[in-house]
């Protein structure tokens, strides 16, 4: 396993991969994650392969192949989910996932024997637990995030629920689905080969949509309806489990039931909660002082551990009541659900949090806001089709105009910033 870094299929993937938002930082431990996913020359394949949904004929004109052992490659390559094909519109799309949310997952979503899965867990840890540089670089690279908490809908009042939109409901993204598949969370899988998973179960990890169909049809995930799905649903709010979704209000790929011990996202909401890795609910919490009893139930609640019990008096005498840092809040509904006293409620934010359209919407936010915008639209290895490059192109003209000019002055094209100017 030795001089990893010597296989430039490895190195070229890796490249590939970081001209997306969602990369990857350079390490011997990311070459010895590659090697047990794929070989090679998979991987000097998949640096081949364009950053938006592609055709067969498309990777078979980048690989200079033929379109039948195009297709096998590519069948070959989604049948490990190293790519997720979809059906749209009649034709059959590719696209390269990101390592996370992505290939990293789908390695565990799973149980498998034709990969080492325990010796994954031990590298994934490795490299995303202790190690630092990755998970500052998927979470802390700017303002647009993966995902967003929803807010546990019990927790709120009538008169609150008036308030909250589909998109931020759990139950209604379920039951808007195309799809619906349910696999093995990666976080508490890995946790499970390193000795350290807690007793939350396994079977919870959400897909949905296009994600879910891929998923599905290759045996990552189970296909369930709506009411399935929504038992589970109910079944992880009973086990205080937080809900975890993609950053987007149309077209939901996931809904992680987290748990504070296991999951990815939490954890780095808890490590560096400051710069705001995870979006949060539109809702915050708050304490009634005079009804807290200070019993600190909602302080084993919180799955990020912002709330504290603290004394009447500086000297540590006098009642205890709850005190929460508000700064670091997600607005999930745990505290408040496990109060006995009803003492502990949610309150709208002051300014509503705002969740991009769709996930095409989010990429580009977040190719912006990392510098990367002009790899998405200048994509050398396959040319865009006109389809996917409308879509982009009307993704930046939603933006604010702050936004399209950091758009415009990283492509530098005298189209896109005629294209602000005139619907800006």
């Amino acid at each position: 396993m030795a001089h990893l870094t010597s296989r430039s299929g490895y190195r070229q993937l890796e490249a590939r991969l970081n001209r997306f938002p969602q990369g990857t930082t350079p390490d011997e431990l990311l070459y010895r994650i590659f090697s047990l996913l794929f070989s090679d020359e998979e991987a000097q394949r998949m640096a081949r392969l364009p950053l938006r949904p592609f055709t067969a004929a498309a990777a078979a004109r980048a690989w200079n192949l033929g379109l039948e052992q195009s297709l096998a490659l590519l069948e070959r390559l989604a049948s490990r989910m190293l790519l997720v094909d979809m059906e749209i519109k009649g034709e059959r799309l590719y696209v390269l996932p990101p390592p996370m949310v992505g290939f990293f997952e789908f390695a565990l979503m799973r149980v498998r024997d034709d990969i080492d899965q325990k010796l994954l867990s031990e590298l994934y840890h490795q490299y995303i637990n202790v190690e630092e540089a990755f998970i500052k670089n998927l979470f802390l690279g700017g303002e647009t995030q993966i995902g967003r908490i929803l807010v546990r809908e019990s927790a709120l009042s009538a008169e609150q629920s008036l308030h909250v939109l589909d998109f931020e409901r759990a139950s209604e993204i379920i039951r808007d689905a195309s799809h619906i598949g349910i696999g093995l969370c990666y976080c508490r899988h890995k946790k499970q080969h390193l000795g350290t998973a807690c007793q939350a179960p396994l079977d919870l990890c959400m897909s949905f949509n296009l994600a879910a169909e891929s998923l599905i049809r290759h045996g990552y995930a189970r296909g369930v309806d709506s009411t399935e799905c929504l038992e589970l649903l109910h079944s992880a709010c009973e086990r205080s489990l937080v809900q975890f979704a993609e950053n987007a209000r149309q077209g939901v790929n996931f809904i992680c039931n987290c748990c504070g011990c296991c999951c990815e996202a939490l954890n780095a909401a808890r490590r560096f909660g400051h710069l705001h890795p995870v979006h949060t609910s539109n809702f915050i919490a708050e304490v009634d002082a005079a009804g807290c009893k200070g019993c600190g139930r909602c302080v084993a609640a919180c799955p990020v551990d912002v709330i504290s019990l603290a004394t009447e008096q500086p000297d540590g005498f006098g009642r205890k009541t709850a005190r929460i840092d508000e700064s670091l809040c997600l607005g999930c509904g745990l505290c408040s659900a496990s109060c006995p006293f009803d003492a502990l409620n949610l309150k709208a934010r002051p300014q509503r949090v705002i969740t991009p359209v769709n996930s095409t919407h989010r990429i580009v936010l977040m190719a912006i806001e990392r510098g990367t915008l002009q790899h998405l639209v200048f994509d050398n290895q396959v040319l865009f089709s006109h389809r996917a490059l409308a879509a982009l192109l009307g993704a930046v003209l939603n933006l604010p105009p702050v936004k399209q000019l950091l758009a415009s002055e990283q492509v530098r094209s005298k189209y896109l910033e005629s294209l602000c100017l005139r619907w800006g």
